[in-house]
């Protein structure tokens, strides 16, 4: 167990400051044990792992060189950080990270003074280290600012954005791209290293000022000499780096270096570290470094459930029933197979929303745009204006980051793009960052956009063939993290007509109108509130936008009291379209909406959270009797 193993390094250390004591040839058995206690401690309870496997020595040597909390660390793609995590004083949290009540998957400001700038989302890094680094200036401060950025999130327009403004601004800050083959390609380290060692070593930058000052002098012979040094600096660097884009954003490049050799990357951050300007450091590391089962399959142990620390396996068996996401994969696959004008768009996660399965069959139907959901939409928008379907499939809290797409690009210009929302509603262990708590509400106000949510994975596949049939707009149909219901699959598919709902039981206390994962949970409410007597109808809504508006006319009758049902903030949501459609209609009925709080939900299991917030089957059939005795 992890309690009873030994890290004779690890052990010593509380803090960076703890890091910054040991002997400089201590470093490298403080990043084995630092590794060994991921494994140790992860393979027990679950988490990301492979992307911080691949940061130990970064991290080692950041905080030996830079004097954290006082100067100013801000991590990209948080899930990286977890060594990070364990040198800040939060070793022993760890066991409990992603876990009700415990440290969170990912970097917030008010778990600890060394997370500088909180990190769940991708490619924000540099923006947020540049407006760092830029308020030093005002506050005549001479705090250093590092970003480190990598795991993909260089494929993020965002970053350059950032880089040019940075190159612009000439701000003192240091960027550490950390190179996992997930972003730009390795270079050959030997080479590369040893003209890293050159162009960062103090006396190289020393005599290249005295050169650069004394051709200065020479009037235009001078500017010739001047010129000549920046073709031959940038020649070189151009043959046996791939710096040449940073330095066109106003970086100096460094690099690549090895990201796994602790010792060398102390000496270059030393050096760099009092260089004025935006600096580059190029990081070569390898996601999962120094557990083989990770380095093979680091997609896989990416973020992992608890695991045999021998084999690198699951130890908890799969559910036998799919998925969501598998079956949706599998429909999509299906229905390309039948129309090869649908196509499937990713930003970077084929295996997390199933986009895998359409790749493999059909990879001239596929596309994976990167971390890059602002381009993914508008690529989409591009593709439909010439008669193909695209099919969008993105995480609902990583769409929201292209919003303004969705409306200029695609709504606006009545495109049929399908957007398919995986991870709607509570997600988990990841937390406030990816709960897809806000979709229904930031998607209901665009305009001429069909808004649809299944019950359970037959209606998901249906919804799908819909929504690639509809030719008037665009469509959105979104589905929660985890496994099916278990119903059984049609083999053929059948269209639903658009903005229709179901009842599904009859009932004359109240009725209750649920869309989407809460279908499930309002039947099995029923059922238990008509064993005390009460007798609700429960509606599948199936879609947020348009309302059935004749099936709400009808259940309104009598003044019936009306209980809404989603898993999607109460502001603004489905509940709210309800509420605003029976006001229009002047309908007196008493509303009650169950849905998320206006807050940012944290971590936790779906079913603690669920508990917690009150939307689970006991909750449910609680704040009904109140609502029901409220007269």
């Amino acid at each position: 167990m992890t309690e009873a193993t030994t890290y004779n390094i690890l052990d010593k250390i509380n803090s960076p400051a703890d890091i910054r004591l040991l002997e400089i040839h201590e470093l490298k058995e403080l990043c084995a044990d630092i590794r060994q206690y991921m494994v140790d401690v992860i393979s027990e309870i679950g988490g990301h792992f492979g992307g911080g496997l691949g940061t130990v020595e970064l991290t080692v040597a950041l905080h030996r060189v830079f004097n954290t909390p006082k100067d100013l660390l801000v991590w990209d793609t948080g899930h990286q950080a977890y060594p990070h995590k364990i040198v800040t004083g939060r070793k022993e949290e760890l066991k409990k990270i992603r876990q009700f009540g415990g440290i969170s998957g990912f970097l917030k400001r008010n778990e600890s003074e060394y997370d500088t700038f909180g990190a769940g989302h991708a490619s924000t890094s540099i923006s947020a280290a540049l407006g760092m680094a830029v308020a030093q200036r005002y506050n005549n401060s001479k705090k250093k600012v590092i970003a480190v950025i990598g795991d993909g999130a260089m494929t993020g327009g965002m970053a350059y954005e950032a880089m040019n403004n940075s190159g612009i601004l000439k701000a003192d800050l240091i960027v550490v791209l950390n190179d996992n083959n997930m972003s730009i390609a390795p270079n050959v380290w030997q080479i590369s290293n040893y003209f890293t060692e050159i162009i960062s070593h103090p006396e190289f930058n020393k005599l290249k000022g005295q050169v650069w000052d004394l051709t200065g002098k020479l009037d235009h012979f001078g500017d010739r000499l001047r010129k000549i040094a920046v073709r031959l600096e940038s020649g070189i660097k151009a043959v046996i780096t791939p710096g040449m884009l940073f330095e066109a954003l106003g970086f100096r490049y460094f690099g690549p270096v090895n990201g796994h050799n602790v010792n060398q990357l102390v000496k270059l951050f030393e050096q760099v570290k009092e260089l004025k300007g935006p600096i580059l450091i190029h990081a070569i590391t390898e996601k999962g470094k120094g557990y083989i089962p990770a380095e093979k399959d680091f997609q896989h142990l990416h973020a992992a459930t608890p695991f045999n620390k021998e084999t690198g396996k699951a130890l908890k068996s799969p559910s036998s029933i799919p998925s969501y996401t598998k079956i949706f994969g599998e429909a999509l696959t299906e229905l390309v197979n039948g129309n090869s004008k649908i196509v499937g768009i990713t930003a970077a996660m084929p295996d997390g929303t199933g986009l895998d399965i359409l790749r493999e069959k059909f990879p001239q139907n596929y596309f994976d745009v990167g971390i890059a959901e602002e381009h993914a939409v508008t690529f989409a928008a591009g593709l439909a204006t010439q008669g193909m379907i695209p099919v969008v499939a993105i995480y609902s809290t990583f769409l929201q980051r292209a919003f303004d797409h969705l409306i200029h690009d695609v709504a606006l210009q009545h495109l049929h793009v399908v957007f398919v929302l995986d991870r709607a509603g509570l997600v988990g262990a990841d937390g406030p960052t990816h709960h897809g708590a806000f979709d229904l509400t930031y998607l209901r106000l665009i305009p001429h956009l069909v808004i649809m949510a299944p019950k359970d994975e037959a209606e998901l596949r249906n919804m799908l063939y819909t929504a690639t049939e509809y030719k008037e707009g665009p469509v959105a149909l979104r589905y929660p993290r985890g496994s099916a219901i278990g119903v059984k699959l049609s083999e053929s598919f059948e269209k639903i007509p658009t903005g229709k709902g179901e009842l599904l039981t009859m009932g004359n206390d109240a009725a209750f109108l649920a869309v989407g994962s809460m279908v499930q949970f309002a039947l099995k409410a029923a059922d238990e509130l008509a064993k005390e007597g009460i007798h609700i109808e429960v509606i599948n809504m199936r879609f947020i936008k348009p309302l059935d508006e004749q099936l709400l006319d009808e259940v309104v009758q009598g003044d019936k009291k009306i209980i809404t049902l989603e898993e999607n903030s109460i502001v603004g949501g489905f509940g709210s379209g309800v509420t605003e459609y029976l006001s229009q209609k002047n309908f007196k009925n008493d509303i009650l909406r169950i849905g998320l709080p206006d807050e940012f939900v944290e971590h936790g299991t779906q079913a603690e959270l669920y508990k917690l917030l009150g939307i689970d089957v006991a909750g449910i059939i609680k704040k009904t009797k109140l609502f029901l005795d409220n007269k």
